[in-house]
């Protein structure tokens, strides 16, 4: 709007007016980047070039609603870009060029968002480059290596401490910073920003240990390092700066 570009905001490509809209511009090419709607067949073969999706996934890995978060969450070593040639399926089109990148242990669904955007936007450019000069070559997806990605749900943040530590770490950084790991203390929601797996033992949801390093809960298979908790209205704060002033000692998570 600043730059006086002309901006559309259908509730649906399915209605023929928008769909002709989008027509009269005779476009070569349309990019779409994590939208939400459904595009027709007859929005998908509008532009001259079809329509391609930056896709924060290495198809055909993870499709659907939230592939950065699905990777983190089950413990993948790394993910990418893949800018894709759009067909009516759910990101079963061609793969036309892909770009990877590691996934840290330190990094969370932000984090790696915010990675993937600016490699995106960097694929897009060369891709669009490449496109247009002849130099890009379709791969079809092999379906058998999918997987579907659903979109994240409050319920799945609800942690289950008998679980092994590894897996709730890994998800306490996938659902940062939504809708974030939480768990139930006499009568609280405690919400778990950041995390970790450590060594030891103990009756699962029961805290074993607290210190400037943080708070030790039993898991199924090993101990969770609670490193940044939030208690009810309270702010996100270092688990270390909490027990200053409120002790953990012998509590029961998940009860």
């Amino acid at each position: 709007l600043e730059h006086g570009l002309p901006v559309h905001q259908p509730l649906s490509l399915k209605d023929e007016e928008e769909q002709q809209i989008l027509a009269a511009y005779g476009a070569d090419v349309m990019v779409v980047a994590a939208y939400g709607l459904i595009l027709p067949r007859a929005v998908l073969e509008s532009p001259r070039l079809g329509c391609l999706n930056i896709h924060a996934s290495l198809l055909p890995r993870w499709r659907g609603a939230a592939p950065i978060q699905r990777a983190i969450e089950t413990g993948d070593a790394e993910t990418g870009i893949t800018i894709m040639q759009m067909d009516v399926g759910l990101d079963t089109g061609d793969m036309l060029l892909k770009s990877t990148t590691p996934i840290g242990p330190d990094d969370n669904a932000q984090r790696l968002h915010d990675r993937l955007a600016e490699m995106g936007a960097e694929a897009i450019v060369d891709a669009l480059a490449r496109l247009e000069a002849g130099e890009l070559k379709a791969e079809p997806q092999d379906d058998a290596l999918a997987n579907y990605a659903a979109k994240l749900s409050k319920a799945e943040a609800q942690i289950d401490w008998n679980e092994p530590a590894a897996a709730i770490a890994r998800r306490v950084r996938a659902f940062n910073p939504w809708p974030v790991c939480q768990s139930s203390l006499e009568g609280e929601t405690l919400r778990i920003w950041e995390a970790e797996a450590v060594e030891g033992s103990g009756e699962p949801g029961h805290v074993v240990a607290e210190g400037k390093a943080g708070i030790d809960v039993a898991t199924g298979e090993g101990l969770l390092r609670l490193k940044r908790i939030q208690l009810p209205g309270g702010k996100p704060l270092a688990a270390a700066d909490v027990i200053n002033s409120r002790s953990f000692d012998g509590m029961v998570l998940g009860g």
